[in-house]
């Protein structure tokens, strides 16, 4: 029997149930899970307000979380295994694991430990976990694997049905286009991780330094979309600068600037984006080799392959 401690933060439950999904066979063959749902001290919105929800990028983007309650995690307890399950908010983790990896408990419990991240989101999670992949190794864990489960609608078709969910709580389908989220069935395939994790623990995988989830499509990069990202990202930084400079989170005399930044938000979405692929879908002969060795780069530890699937299907 192995301890495994999860934490785990889902503004809109999708999360929740994937971890679930995964939780389970852990919990099936015998090992003790705790899992822990972190509690912002002032929770986020769900449906989250427009004016709120622009409110919160400067901090997200510059790691700068809000206090969380406190945790209820035995003291006493040597965990074998850690999974960190996030959300992206502007292509960052969501502030509440922010704060945990941030916190002195979070750095106490992931020193030394082998850790298993999972994310779930629109389809832009590379920066995100990039800042995982640092904090965790800031605190001394040892990422040894990562699932990524992504939005089962086009690219295109996300920046309009993940603002909707974000904003207005509805996710069904909407003129023409697909639900937002995680498809269900992609939802229930979740188990196959956490029986191979039980089957990893059993054998004392997690002791060996080498992903423990490989052959399970774990995640799966699209590298259009990963040239994209990395150029937001550098845009983010430079906004999220700028609209801290006047004021903190709530407060009224930056919210100018937060209508501005909405204002670019919704043009580079509208516009930048969509011609970015474009061009890329126009170049992708020339940019084939690049695209090829950065996805495989970026898939790094677990990777796309599916070799294992029968092994651990339902």
């Amino acid at each position: 029997m192995k301890n495994v401690l999860v934490i785990n933060y889902s503004q809109t439950g999708q999360l929740a149930d994937i971890t679930a999904q995964v939780v389970a066979p852990l919990r099936a063959a015998g090992h003790q899970v705790h899992l822990e749902t972190l509690v912002p001290e002032t929770p986020f919105p769900w449906p989250w307000p427009i004016v709120d929800f622009v409110d919160a990028f400067p901090e997200c983007v510059q790691l700068d979380p809000p206090p969380i309650k406190p945790m209820a995690i035995p003291a006493n307890v040597d965990f074998d295994l850690v999974i960190l399950t996030y959300q992206v908010w502007y292509l960052s983790p969501a502030l509440p694991m922010t704060a945990f990896l941030q916190s002195a408990e979070g750095k106490r419990l992931i020193a030394g430990k082998p850790v298993v991240t999972l994310v779930a989101c629109r389809n832009m999670w590379l920066s995100a976990q990039a800042t995982m992949k640092r904090l965790i190794a800031e605190a001394g864990g040892q990422l040894r694997d990562h699932l990524a489960f992504t939005d089962q609608g086009h690219a295109l078709a996300t920046f309009i049905t993940t603002p909707r969910w974000v904003l207005t709580g509805k996710r069904n389908r909407w003129l023409g286009l697909p639900p937002a989220g995680v498809a269900p069935e992609e939802i229930r395939a979740a188990s196959r991780f956490g029986r191979a994790l039980a089957d990893a623990l059993d054998h004392n995988a997690e002791r060996s330094g080498q992903p423990m989830l490989t052959g399970l499509r774990a995640c799966t990069v699209n590298p259009r979309l990963a040239l994209s990202e990395r150029a937001a990202h550098r845009a983010f930084k430079v906004w999220s600068r700028l609209i801290r400079a006047f004021g903190k989170r709530g407060q009224w005399r930056r919210r100018p600037i937060l209508l501005v930044f909405a204002l670019y938000l919704i043009t580079l979405v509208l516009t930048v984006v969509p011609l970015s692929l474009l061009l890329q879908w126009l170049l992708s002969p020339l940019l084939a080799p690049r695209l090829a060795r950065l996805r495989a780069e970026l898939e790094q530890p677990s990777g796309s392959q599916d070799f294992k699937l029968n092994n651990y299907a339902q």
